[in-house]
């Protein structure tokens, strides 16, 4: 593979660390690396380095001759002067850039909801960054270095750009290098992984998986050398404690030895082994919707509103743990207001349990404005003296500050006012916060905001063990997928179930693009501008001919729902039936012929049965799905 650029004995100083020191490495052609590590460690920093952006302190960044480097800067902003289209596409003719199946799926796949004429200052940021990705992809690179492309980006947008990514080029062509914390993106589009921590840059083969099971072998390993060498230096230790005469015999050799080792034990590395906190006691009622609709005034509408919700049906259960999907403007919010009661349903009602408390862990974090020029370690004391972390025999009693270091604060961190945290930080030091009012029902409304990809997992690991009903709207894939055990879609005002998860969702989505777009096609229909054309040529593709199917009513959908209840319950019966069965024929006299081959005719007869079931359970739900 040709080379393209290489980074020879890095050095970079910033006035108070230094940030890297010593980092050689390279990009050859066919290169798609994921760049992670912790907050603050350097990723986009050496991003910008590779690109030319900022000059070392010491060492070099040599480019092939000719190379061309693209970059997507989280700083980096479009003229808000401008149009969308002269943003993008400048000034090439309209019959030229439309004649670019590259600039069309461009277009399509991330701006097909945008204005095209639209000016860029009034656009929103999620919109205005996705144009600035849109510039950046339709040019011609030989790298590409993408900072936090997925920020701003659906489910739907973020499968798009992994799509994008992986056929841009040839094999064996071009080179990529993105920092994200969508772990999803990273195993779906990178071949290699760079950890960046403490000064260094470390590689890894493979995307974000093979990181892991590369990282976990790696500190197995370590920790038995680190073993070996904690007995060593003990005997160093204890032979130097052996009595001042004797020491001064000693080889100076072994004295500095000993006090080398010492000198470079490492501290422990932060991580969050937070895993249980008490939740008040939820009864067996949590939250119904029944028959919901939710309508808003809207000028734009005939009848003078516009339905986001129409006759909703869905019982929360104790312990649920769901995600719910849907594209921008879907209703995702509005359904979380029916459920908090910020929001009031227009027909049907909704039923809280006497017991349910609700926490919201919302984007904008409101929770610490209060608190944004108090200490971190005083917020946490003001609310309890001392918490208790585990059950049973496992309980331990914590201090606030004991419990901020289990969740990743250092001490010098404790005594930072909390308007100087950093994102991450204030984000970590805002769930706590909600977890210490001690919910029952646990709302996340995209939790990912501002985390890297080990304080991801910590907070994961710490909701595998949080015992309450929980609900996420999140955009990131990994962690729905990690956290929930149930998807539901708002697609079309309506709540569908999916049971085969995002995939099933995203299948779903490219069918009703594909009916609008054949609608809009359609004698009298509106193409709506050349971004609605370029989206209409991408996402017609996708869809691959799918139809739209007519939903279920109100009423189908309810009995449809009942009966797959019903099924689900005379299934795990008739488990257990079997298993008795089984165990009956392995206790029965093995000389009975007769009395086995009974045994074996009920035990077919339960297995028929089972197989019949199940049948019925897919063509249900293949209804409720069409």
């Amino acid at each position: 593979m040709a080379h393209l650029l290489g980074a020879e004995r890095l050095h970079l100083e910033f006035p108070t660390r230094t940030v890297f020191d010593e980092v050689t490495l390279g990009i050859d052609e066919g290169d798609r690396v994921g760049v992670v590590g912790r907050n603050g460690d350097g990723k986009s920093t050496l991003m910008k380095l590779l690109a030319g952006r900022l000059e070392p302190d010491g060492g070099r960044v040599t480019q092939r001759r000719g190379i061309r480097i693209g970059m997507l800067d989280q700083a980096d902003v479009v003229d808000p002067g401008v149009t969308v289209a002269e943003g993008v596409v400048g000034g090439i003719d309209e019959h030229v850039w439309a004649g670019d199946a590259k600039v069309r799926d461009v277009i399509g796949g991330l701006l097909a909801d945008v204005p095209w004429q639209a000016q860029i200052g009034s656009l929103s940021g999620g919109q205005r960054r996705r144009v600035g990705l849109a510039a950046l992809l339709i040019g011609d690179w030989d790298v590409l270095f993408l900072d936090e492309p997925t920020n701003h980006l659906d489910v739907e947008g973020i499968a798009w750009l992994a799509g994008h990514l992986k056929g841009r080029w040839a094999q064996g062509q071009g080179a990529l290098v993105v920092v994200t914390h969508d772990r999803w993106f990273l195993d779906e589009v990178c071949t290699a992984t760079w950890e960046v921590h403490d000064g260094i840059v470390e590689p890894f083969e493979g995307g974000y998986a093979a990181y892991v099971l590369q990282r976990v072998e790696r500190d197995r390993m370590a920790a038995a050398s680190e073993a070996k060498r904690q007995n060593l230096m003990r005997k160093e230790l204890a032979w130097l404690r052996r009595g001042a005469p004797a020491r001064t015999s000693k080889p100076k050799f072994r004295i500095e030895a000993a006090n080398q080792l010492i000198e470079d034990e490492p501290p422990m590395r932060n991580a969050v082994e937070l895993s249980q906190l008490a939740v008040s006691r939820l009864g067996k009622d949590v939250v119904d919707l029944l028959d919901v609709s939710v309508e808003y005034p809207s000028a734009e509408s005939a009848t003078g509103s516009k339905t986001v919700l129409h006759e909703l049906e869905w019982r929360i259960a104790p312990g649920e743990r769901t995600g719910i999907l849907g594209v921008n403007g879907a209703g995702k919010s509005t359904l979380l207001g029916l459920v908090t009661g910020a929001v009031e349903p227009t027909t049907g009602r909704v039923k809280r349990g006497k017991t349910v408390r609700i926490a919201t862990l919302s984007q904008e974090l409101a929770e610490l404005a209060e608190w944004a020029d108090e200490r971190v370690s005083a917020v946490v004391a003001e609310q309890r003296a001392s918490y208790t972390v585990g059950a049973g025999s496992k309980a331990v009693e914590l201090t606030p500050g004991q419990l901020l270091e289990r969740l990743g604060f250092t001490s010098a961190q404790l005594s930072t006012p909390v308007k100087n945290l950093s994102g991450g930080q204030k984000r970590r030091l805002q769930l706590l916060l909600i977890l210490l009012q001690e919910p029952n029902v646990l709302i996340l409304d995209e939790p990912t905001n501002d985390l890297d990809t080990d304080m991801l997992a910590a907070i994961e690991d710490l909701l595998d063990s949080w015992p309450g009903t929980l609900l996420v709207v999140s955009h990131d894939r990994y962690l729905i997928e990690r956290v929930t055990d149930r998807q539901l879609a708002i697609i079309d005002g309506h709540l569908r179930d999916l049971p085969r998860g995002i995939e099933q969702y995203l299948e779903l989505r490219a069918g009703v693009d594909a009916a609008r777009q054949a609608s809009a096609a359609a004698p009298g229909g509106s193409a709506g501008g050349p971004a609605a054309s370029a989206s209409t040529a991408a996402t017609g593709a996708a869809a691959g001919g799918a139809a739209a199917v007519p939903a279920l009513t109100g009423a189908e959908r309810r009995n449809a729902e009942k009966e797959l209840a019903s099924i689900d319950r005379r299934l795990e019966k008739l488990q257990a039936e079997i298993a008795v069965q089984h165990e009956k024929l392995a206790r029965h006299d093995q000389s009975d012929y007769v009395g086995l081959g009974a045994l074996g005719d009920e035990l077919r007869g339960l297995e028929a049965s089972v197989a019949d079931l199940e049948t019925r359970w897919l063509e249900v739900s293949e209804n409720l799905e069409g």
